[in-house]
């Protein structure tokens, strides 16, 4: 991945969370509170991300070079540049607006007219970016700009930029979604924290699958896949509708007969074992469609997550959950049937890990939600990724998932077509045409 791949993340990152706040002024100006936690939440993840780190980054090294190759480049960057350097001044102006509101000294439509034209800019400054100021990097960089440019990106132990800051950014993001209201977010009272899991390291095979077949009468879904995953990995599935990812966690999960091939599952032979015995060695699954006991409070469609493990330990696991989604603690004693779909989707991950998997299985975790909370999705996978968790993705989403993934496998009709790690996959062409949209 190189550099200009990371800055065009962040801008797709940056896109989400003005759409996010444009769809809340609609609110507001409708009559909604202005949930000033919410909107100081958004305004830190600006104020830390893009001012401290995204921006800094872009003058002292893209644009920097850019001028170096380019006699165009001056009439695009200046104003850039100055929008760079007043960001700041427009964030602090803004929390005041948001604050003389939620006071009352400030009407909705009047706030709801700052936070547009303040969102406005921001899409045009990344519109710009993306339009011109890549496509000209791309054509005028040399060698040497690449290997400057790269490392300086891609470099862990930046204090600004490297693995602490991006486990920072994450923390704030997902304050972001914690506190949105429910319609683009999850709507708690509080921000919570990405709990860690224990540390694993990547080494034995977790996971081995060889010519897995299964059937639906006499329609053959999976026609001999084989995969490995490795501990610690994060691994996806993509593919079109019908290709057979659902089917072939379903059948890994034991809820589908396999009709031929074999299972190994940290050395041992799993393809006779019942859903439940696999559960019980650490296979655990958030299915497609989220699929909570409507009926149950919170509280207890988490402890059925935990069913399999010691009670003892039970309440400090659903402490880790509610430190993670605090809305769910919030609301623990409702039937689950209540919650929007992002908090269903919350749920049902945290179900997940009450069991204490060894093998998370995550079935179309982003599906069917706000843009917002997609991106939240994906928060919370690197963060599970990031401490050792062992992960495999069936995603719609093939950019999202092959861009945090270690490896990919692409499925066809049942088949594995394309393996390879998920950058390699990214770009591969075939690959970009029939699931990337590129």
């Amino acid at each position: 991945m190189d550099a200009l791949t990371l800055i065009s993340q962040d801008h797709s990152n940056l896109w989400r969370l003005a759409t996010t706040v444009d769809q809340v002024a609609s609110e507001i100006e409708c009559g909604a509170p202005v949930e000033q936690p919410f909107f100081n939440a958004v305004f830190d993840y600006i104020e830390q991300f893009v001012d401290r780190s995204h921006h800094p980054k872009e003058d002292d090294y893209l644009f920097r070079l850019l001028r170096l190759r380019s006699s165009d480049a001056a009439a695009i960057l200046d104003s850039l540049q100055v929008e760079h350097r007043d960001g700041p001044d427009k964030l602090t102006s803004l929390r005041a607006h948001v604050a003389q509101a939620s006071l009352g000294q400030l009407s909705g439509s009047q706030l709801a007219v700052e936070l547009r034209n303040y969102t406005t800019g921001l899409k045009t400054h990344i519109r710009t970016e993306e339009k011109s100021v890549l496509p000209l990097a791309r054509s005028v960089f040399q060698e040497a700009d690449w290997a400057e440019i790269n490392q300086a990106f891609l470099d862990n132990d930046d204090p600004l930029f490297g693995d602490k800051a991006k486990e920072e950014f994450r923390q704030l993001f997902h304050r972001i979604v914690s506190l949105a209201p429910e319609s683009v977010g999850l709507g708690g009272s509080s921000g919570g924290t990405l709990q860690p899991l224990p540390d694993r390291s990547k080494a034995e095979v977790q996971l081995q699958v060889q010519g897995m077949e299964s059937c639906y009468g006499r329609i053959k879904a999976l026609k001999g896949i084989s995969i490995t995953v490795h501990r610690g990995e994060t691994v996806a599935l993509v593919g079109a509708n019908g290709a057979g990812k659902t089917t072939f966690l379903r059948t890994l999960s034991g809820v589908q007969p396999m009709s031929a091939g074999s299972i190994h599952f940290k050395g041992k032979d799993i393809s006779k074992l019942r859903s439940d015995q696999r559960m019980r060695c650490g296979i655990c699954q958030s299915p497609e469609g989220r699929q909570v006991f409507g009926p149950l409070s919170i509280e207890d469609n988490l402890r059925l997550g935990a069913y399999t493990q010691p009670r003892d330990q039970v309440e400090d696991d659903m402490e880790k959950i509610f430190t993670m989604f605090p809305i769910l603690k919030e609301k623990r004693a409702l039937p689950a049937g209540t919650l929007s779909g992002g908090q269903q989707q919350m749920l049902a991950i945290g179900r997940a890990l009450m069991g204490r998997p060894s093998l998370l299985l995550l079935d179309e975790p982003s599906m069917g939600l706000a843009p917002l909370l997609v991106e939240e999705v994906f928060n919370v996978i690197k963060m599970l990724k990031s401490k050792g968790m062992t992960i495999l993705l069936v995603e719609q989403n093939a950019f999202a998932a092959l861009a945090i993934a270690d490896r990919g496998y692409v499925l066809e009709t049942g088949t594995v077509t394309l393996t390879g790690t998920g950058q390699e996959l990214i770009s591969n062409e075939q690959v970009r045409a029939a699931y990337l949209g590129m």
